[in-house]
């Protein structure tokens, strides 16, 4: 039997795992999902969107290391409207826990993106304007967007990842999933054995989505 490659549109309040863990709702509550798969990554359970689920150890492997640099496209709306300088230093790399961030794709958005509503509105304050930035990623550690966005000033009050690779949330809903196609996930493998090559082996993974992506995925489901 061929593996599954699982595209879900993760909701906003949903652990990036089948096991219960206090408040948050679970993939267990979507699906059904074929018995065999587990998250390939993480989002956190406030951040919304792209989430791979797979049985095929690949797949999982070449999205979760990072010296495969698989490009993660976020959109994050931040309090207040970054300046050049801001958006300079995201592009550039910021400091996080002692160090500094790969270079990044950043663009400030003209208008805020067509996305869902979320069930918890974000904080709103009448006199703190908010914008949205397009950020593409080639590293994934922990809560990365976030904590680079208030490094320069701007907390994240949304975030929803858009797209992994050419894996993007075309035509899906929050809670809504589909099957990758054969094409897509030739794609992936494509696009990963290409970008190893510039990847540094010996990057920092500490705190990165690669080792709790381990340690969650092969828990047994309740």
């Amino acid at each position: 039997m061929a593996a599954h490659l699982i595209l879900f549109y993760k909701p906003f309040g949903v652990l990036s795992q089948f096991t219960r863990e206090g408040k948050w709702q679970t993939l267990a509550d979507f699906g059904p999902f074929p018995k065999s798969v587990y998250p390939a990554g993480r989002l956190d359970a406030e951040s919304e969107g792209l989430l791979l689920l797979t049985d095929d150890n690949r797949i999982t492997h070449m999205v979760t290391d990072p010296r495969f640099g698989h490009r993660r496209t976020y959109v994050a709306q931040v309090e207040r409207i970054p300046n050049e300088g801001a958006l300079g230093r995201l592009r550039e790399g910021v400091k996080i826990e002692g160090r500094k961030t790969l270079p990044a794709s950043v663009h400030l958005l003209p208008a805020e993106p067509d996305l869902p509503p979320r069930p918890v509105p974000i904080r709103f304050r009448k006199s703190v304007p908010t914008a949205c930035l397009e950020i593409s990623l080639t590293e994934g550690k922990n809560r990365q967007v976030r904590k680079m966005t208030a490094a320069v000033g701007h907390p994240t009050l949304r975030l929803v990842r858009t797209s992994i690779g050419s894996l993007t949330l075309q035509g899906l809903a929050p809670g809504q999933w589909r099957n990758a196609t054969q094409r897509e996930r030739e794609e992936l493998l494509s696009a990963a054995s290409t970008q190893r090559a510039y990847r540094p082996p010996s990057s920092d993974t500490s705190g990165s989505p690669v080792s709790k992506s381990k340690s969650v995925s092969r828990r047994s489901r309740k």
